[in-house]
């Protein structure tokens, strides 16, 4: 089992802090990819002049010195260091890699200690504050460095695979409400190649089978088919109760996503008293305060729930409209956002009213080529949630193996022993 030790960090890197050079959008002689916050993640920051610059190797560990985001760390970032990053080169007790992973363990230690009244820093003194652990083998280091590396390199594809596939369904939501899906599974032709197969109306040219209708007349033949409350003294915040039946708010509605995380609670007695809001399987709900208009499908397991008065809950005809295509439309169809910003006159919308949802259209293919389209919608979308669900596994993973890897709880074997560093 390899040795530990502990040193502050000034004697496991040295520091230098960047320097305000000019900058440019454009690559050219003289010039190299500019690190400041967005850099050190891997994003395009331009350019910078290299004479009189701070130059990052990519064994360098790079840390973001000041802002909100500063104690953020990155690495394998050749470059010019921007004024409010430092550079942070190892010394000979310490792996490259190892030196970044340690840091970036400690992102929540140098945040609870940044200084400044205004735009916080790092302490200047986070050289002698901070004290890292690490096996004195370099090669134990470089096996546990390894390790992390792997699992960062499964979450990055998996993030890029995430971002294909929703480019992938955007392009073809975008073409299937556009389109529509024929008999035998295949998109219709485009109209420009096909112009008999459409039908121009007020919203557009859509496929001639389609109808044009307000989302008013899709909605299902029941009270309270369209509904927003309670309000006023009807629900006081002194009613609600730290375990019931749960009380829905706009945490609890994002794009496309109902999160099941439960804040509020009434009890049995008040949701009798408030009936005509509880929420039914497979409505739709919308947000109209806060983040105005992110939409979801209430899942088909939640029999009991109550709806508040910052959301729109919506229950539709199941013979004329399935719910999961009502609320893609709500959530990214051009037609719906253009009608919202209308009724806000060109404004930041910062609520829904009644009569803005109730008249808005849609385009409405017939049941069939509904269930057609939604084959596809869930197809690419259980993908997405697969590999989202992998992801947040992979994550977990992560924070785990950086707890029992960098402290030393779990020990780590190398092949070949390599003789201590003083």
């Amino acid at each position: 089992m390899s040795e530990w030790a502990e040193s502050p960090l000034a004697q496991l890197a040295t520091f230098q802090k960047g320097r305000k050079v000019e900058t440019t959008p454009f690559d050219g002689v003289g010039y190299a990819p500019y690190l400041g916050a967005s850099g050190l993640e891997g994003g395009d920051d331009g350019y910078a002049a290299t004479r009189l610059a701070v130059i990052a190797k990519s064994t360098d560990t790079l840390m973001l010195w000041d802002g909100e985001r500063s104690g953020l760390v990155g690495y394998g970032r050749k470059g010019v260091v921007a004024s409010t990053v430092s550079k942070l080169s190892p010394t000979d007790k310490i792996e490259p890699k190892y030196l970044y992973y340690a840091l970036s363990d400690r992102f929540d230690w140098i945040q609870h200690r940044r200084t400044g009244t205004g735009v916080p820093h790092v302490p200047k003194d986070l050289g002698r504050l901070l004290k890292l652990r690490y096996p004195k083998q370099r090669a134990v280091q470089r096996r546990i460095a390894s390790i992390l590396t792997g699992i960062d390199t499964a979450i990055e594809k998996t993030e890029a695979l995430i971002a294909k596939y929703l480019q992938i369904k955007a392009g073809l939501m975008h073409d299937l409400f556009i389109r529509g899906v024929l008999p035998n599974g295949q998109l219709r032709p485009p109209r420009e190649q096909a112009p008999e197969l459409y039908q121009e109306t007020a919203i557009g040219w859509i496929p001639r089978e389609w109808n044009v209708s307000t989302l008013e007349d899709l909605l299902a033949p029941l009270p309270n088919n369209i509904r927003s409350g309670p309000f006023g003294s009807a629900l006081l915040k002194h009613e609600l109760v730290e375990d019931g039946i749960p009380f829905l708010g706009i945490d609890n509605i994002h794009t496309e996503h109902f999160e099941p995380e439960f804040r509020r609670f009434v009890s049995e007695r008040k949701f009798l008293e408030l009936a005509k809001y509880k929420v039914r399987p497979r409505d739709v709900v919308i947000t109209i305060m806060g983040t105005v208009g992110r939409c979801c499908v209430i899942p088909d397991d939640l029999d009991l729930a109550l709806s508040s008065k910052h959301l729109w809950t919506m229950t539709f005809d199941s013979e004329k409209v399935l719910p999961e295509l009502v609320c893609w439309k709500l959530n990214f169809s051009s037609w719906t956002l253009a009608w919202f910003r209308r009724a806000m006159q060109g404004g930041i919308m910062d609520a829904i009213q009644s009569s803005t949802l109730k008249t808005l259209q849609l385009p409405v293919p017939g049941i069939e080529e509904q269930a057609l389209i939604h084959e596809r919608y869930l197809k690419i979308s259980t993908r997405i949630r697969q590999e989202r669900e992998l992801l947040k596994k992979l994550r977990k993973q992560k924070s785990g193996l950086m707890r029992d890897l960098l402290t030393g709880k779990v020990s780590v074997k190398v092949e070949e022993p390599e003789a201590v560093d003083g």
